[in-house]
C-alpha cells in the first residue's frame, strides 16, 4: 500500500496498518468514513478519546528536545524524504481522497502535489533560521537575537483540503524544529492517516509526528487546556476560531487561524470580459464551492451587468456534475448540511427578489449530496448569501455604478481573505488593491496561493499568516541574548 501506484481502491482503504490502528492513541470508539457521492463505508477507524489525546502530547513533549536539538540540515533531510514519498503516493493518496471527500480526481492529484510543495518549501526554509546581530547600544556588549521552536504544536484541520491542510502546517512547525499532534476533521481522516504512514517511512523520530482521530471537543479541548501545547493552528469556520481563540488564552498560545470566507469578485467595465467569466468559473466552483477562497459576491459593473450574467450563466450550464472518479467539473458536497445551506441560500435570495438562472436543486439523479451549480442575479445586499460563507456551488450577482459603492459594499463584512477584481485600467487596479480589506487580491487571475505566498486575511477571517518565511513564525520565538566578554 503507498508504495504501488498499481494497488487498487478497495485494497488500499482496507489496508490495517493505515486505517485500523492509531497506535498508542486508539481507544473503543469506531468512526464510519463515508463516500459522499454514494453514502456508502468506505472505512472504520480506530478513534481516540481524551486519554489519547493526552498521549498524544506527552509523545511529542518527549520527542521535543531530540527534533529541536538535531541538526537543520538532518532535520530538512526527512523532510525532503517525507515529500519524496508523497509524490511518489500520488495516485493512491487521490483516490484515497476522492473515496472520503468527493473531489475530483484531477483536483485530488492536483492537491497532493500542492500539499507536497509545502514540504519541500519548509525542508528548505529548515536551513535558514539563524543568529542576527543587533548593533550594540550598550558599551562593551555583544547582541543576538536566536530563532528557538516554540516546542509542541497542535495542528487542527477541515474536510475541504484534507492533505494541504495538514502539510502547510505540520511542515512549518517541523522545520521550525516543532513536534506536532494533527486532528484532522471526521469526515476525512483518512487522507491524514496515509500522510502519518509516510511520515514515519520518511524517518521522522519517535513522537515528532502524531495523528489523533477523534471527537474534535474531546481531543482539542484537551490541547487547548494542555500548557505544553505552545502552538496552535487552525483552519476552519470563524466561528469555531472564536471559541479555540477563548479556549487557548488561559494557556497563552501562539496562535495562528485561517478563518471562513466570503470572497468578492468585481468586474469593472473596462476588463477581459471572457477571462472574467472564466476566472469567475475558477474562483466559484473549484472543490464543487467548499473553498474558504470561493468567490461569493460577484459585482460587475452595470455596464457590462447583462452581457456578463448570460456568459456566466451558460458558461456554468456547461459544467458536469458526477462522482469524483468520473473527473467531472463538480463533485458531491461534504454532507447534508452543506445541502440544507444551499438550499437556504438559494430560497432567501429569491424571496428578497433575485432571479434563480440555472441550477438551484439537487440532481436527485445522482445522488442527495448533489447539488447543481447555480447562478442568482439581482441578488440584493440584504440576503443571506451575500452575508454568509455559502460554502457551495452558488453564485450570487449583483451590479453596482461606482468604484467607491462597490469597495464600501464589498468591504461591509467580517471577512477579508481574498478579494477577486477584474480591470484593464491600471491606475483603477491600484486603487482597487488598496481599498479593498483583504489580506490577498488576485487582479486578473484567480490562482494566487502557492508554498512561497503567506496565506492569510484580515479582521474575522484569521490570525497570522501560512506560508512562505512568515509560517515560521508562529511556530518560533525569538530569544534576546547580550553577552559581556569580561
Amino acid at each position: 500500500m503507498l508504495d504501488d501506484p498499481k494497488t487498487d481502491l478497495d485494497s488500499q482503504l482496507s489496508d490495517p496498518e493505515l486505517f485500523s490502528n492509531t497506535g498508542d492513541f486508539a481507544g473503543d470508539g469506531r468512526l464510519a468514513v463515508r463516500d459522499p457521492a454514494t453514502g456508502d463505508i468506505v472505512a472504520k477507524v480506530t478513534m481516540s478519546d481524551a486519554t489519547g489525546a493526552r498521549a498524544a502530547v506527552d509523545a511529542a513533549q518527549a520527542g521535543f528536545a531530540g527534533w529541536s536539538g538535531m541538526l537543520p540540515q538532518d532535520r530538512a533531510a526527512i523532510l525532503h524524504r517525507w515529500h519524496d514519498l508523497i509524490i511518489a503516493a500520488k495516485e493512491d493518496l487521490a483516490r484515497i481522497m476522492v473515496a472520503e471527500q468527493g473531489k475530483p480526481i484531477s483536483e485530488a492529484r492536483g492537491e497532493i502535489d500542492y500539499a507536497a510543495s509545502f514540504v519541500q518549501f519548509y525542508a528548505e526554509e529548515a536551513l535558514r533560521p539563524n543568529i542576527e546581530g543587533v548593533t550594540s547600544h550598550l558599551p562593551d556588549a555583544e547582541m543576538e537575537l536566536w530563532r528557538e521552536p516554540v516546542g509542541v504544536a497542535a495542528l487542527i484541520t477541515p474536510w475541504n483540503f484534507p492533505c494541504a491542510m495538514i502539510t502547510r502546517k505540520a511542515a512549518a512547525a517541523l522545520g521550525a524544529g516543532c513536534t506536532v499532534v494533527v486532528h484532522p476533521s471526521a469526515e476525512t481522516p483518512l487522507s491524514a492517516l496515509a500522510l502519518g504512514v509516510l511520515a514515519r517511512r520518511a524517518g521522522f523520530p519517535d513522537g515528532v509526528y502524531n495523528t489523533v482521530i477523534g471527537d474534535a471537543a474531546t481531543i482539542v479541548g484537551e490541547w487547548t487546556a494542555d500548557k505544553r501545547v505552545r502552538a496552535l493552528s487552525f483552519t476552519g469556520s470563524t466561528e469555531v476560531g472564536r471559541l479555540l481563540y477563548r479556549q487557548s488564552a488561559d494557556t497563552v498560545k501562539r496562535l495562528v487561524m485561517e478563518l471562513g470566507g466570503h470572497a468578492p469578485f468585481i468586474v469593472f467595465q473596462r476588463a477581459d470580459l471572457d477571462r472574467a467569466v472564466a476566472e469567475g468559473i475558477k474562483a466559484k466552483f473549484a472543490t464543487s464551492g467548499q473553498d474558504c477562497l470561493g468567490a461569493n459576491r460577484f459585482y460587475i459593473h452595470r455596464e457590462i451587468y447583462d452581457e456578463f450574467c448570460a456568459r456566466f450563466t451558460k458558461a456554468v450550464e456547461a459544467l458536469s456534475l458526477g462522482r469524483g472518479m468520473e473527473d467531472p467539473d463538480i463533485g458531491p458536497l461534504i454532507h447534508d448540511r452543506q445541502i440544507e445551506k444551499q438550499k437556504a441560500h438559494v430560497q432567501n435570495a429569491v424571496d428578497k427578489g433575485a432571479r434563480l438562472l440555472t441550477g438551484g436543486a439537487v440532481d436527485e439523479g445522482l445522488g442527495p449530496l448533489f447539488f447543481r451549480p447555480t447562478v442568482l442575479a439581482d441578488v440584493p445586499d440584504d440576503a443571506a448569501i451575500m452575508r454568509e460563507e455559502t460554502f457551495g456551488p452558488v453564485a450570487a450577482l449583483t451590479p453596482f455604478d461606482s468604484e467607491e459603492e462597490v469597495y464600501a459594499r464589498a468591504n461591509d463584512s467580517e471577512y477579508g481573505l481574498v478579494a477577486y477584481v477584474h480591470s484593464l485600467d491600471p491606475r483603477r487596479i491600484y486603487r482597487a488593491t488598496r481599498a479593498l480589506q483583504y489580506g490577498m487580491v488576485a487582479v486578473n487571475r484567480t490562482k494566487v496561493t502557492g508554498a512561497p505566498i503567506p496565506f492569510g486575511g484580515m479582521k474575522q477571517s484569521g490570525i497570522g499568516r501560512e506560508g512562505a518565511r512568515q509560517g515560521l513564525e508562529a511556530f518560533t520565538e525569538i530569544k534576546y541574548v547580550c553577552r559581556d566578554w569580561g
